[in-house]
């Protein structure tokens, strides 16, 4: 069974940092792309950053400088280092594990979110 893990949210105050780890489990950790997406309140879901096998990362404009992606193929962990957060950063944070592939065909799995609150 696949399952994605996700701990480390919590209250912040405007300015403070957090970090994400997200533990995969059922999948080979290595064919995936491990991502962190993001949902607000009354807002589509949104990728805040991803990183493949390879260490090739990609982040949302919003986040870049604050934020950094890494995982740990040892461990099947994917981490989010939260820097200089914002209240714009309030969301529920889910890991994401997933095979791209042609015509929507591949593989797709979502852990079940951790909490982020910012205050201001």
């Amino acid at each position: 069974q696949v399952q994605l893990v996700e701990s480390g949210g919590g209250l912040v105050q405007t300015g403070g940092s957090l970090r994400l780890s997200c533990a995969a489990s059922g999948i080979f950790f290595s064919d995936y792309i491990m991502g962190w997406y993001r949902q607000a309140p009354g807002k589509q879901r949104e990728l805040v950053a991803s990183i493949a096998s390879g260490g090739s990362t990609q982040y949302r404009d919003s986040v870049k400088g604050r934020f950094t992606i890494s995982r740990d193929s040892a461990k099947q962990t994917v981490a989010l280092q939260m820097d200089s957060l914002k209240p714009e950063d309030t969301a529920v944070y889910y890991c994401n594990a997933r095979i791209p592939g042609p015509f929507e065909y591949g593989y797709n799995y979502w852990g079940q979110g951790t909490q982020v609150t910012v205050s201001s």
